[in-house]
């Protein structure tokens, strides 16, 4: 697994150093959206004098070369996602958990158009849903309740 990700970082243009490859390998391999401080609760068991601002500077050069996005998907907080195909995103507003949504789950075909009458011309687009998960309420029981009969 080191072997392709130092292939992948060389391809890249990345010199990869340890502390470089322990984070690649941590958000490559992750389904969550991991911020900074995420990463380094991760890789500091197998890189323990990594600081946060490697990890930073780290994050942000591989977002630059295309590795992984950077998103702003609340206020003042930025996480990375590893997937880098167009696909969209739904937030739990009660665990501020980041799940993926497939592009196609979602029709939004117009909005390029829309942005483009306002004169701009767009060059990325996703959708960013916020809710909280439906209550799930318990089955209807037809039992009859404890200490009453049912009327025939």
């Amino acid at each position: 697994m080191n072997r392709e990700i130092v292939e992948r970082l060389r391809h890249l243009g990345i010199l990869p150093s340890a502390q470089r490859v322990a984070v690649a390998k941590f958000v490559l391999q992750t389904t969550r959206h991991p911020c900074a401080e995420e990463v380094l609760a991760a890789v500091r068991e197998e890189v323990p004098m990594i600081s946060l601002a490697t990890v930073y500077n780290t994050l942000h050069l591989f977002a630059e070369k295309g590795l992984l996005r950077e998103l702003a998907l609340s206020e003042g907080k930025v996480v990375f996602d590893p997937r880098m195909d167009p696909h969209h995103h739904l937030i739990d507003e009660d665990t501020g958990a980041i799940l993926d949504l497939d592009w196609s789950a979602l029709r939004v075909e117009h909005a390029a158009e829309a942005a483009r009458a306002q004169g701009f011309e767009v060059s990325e687009y996703q959708v960013v849903l916020r809710g909280r998960r439906a209550a799930r309420r318990p089955a209807r029981s037809t039992a009859a309740p404890k200490g009453k009969r049912r009327a025939r």
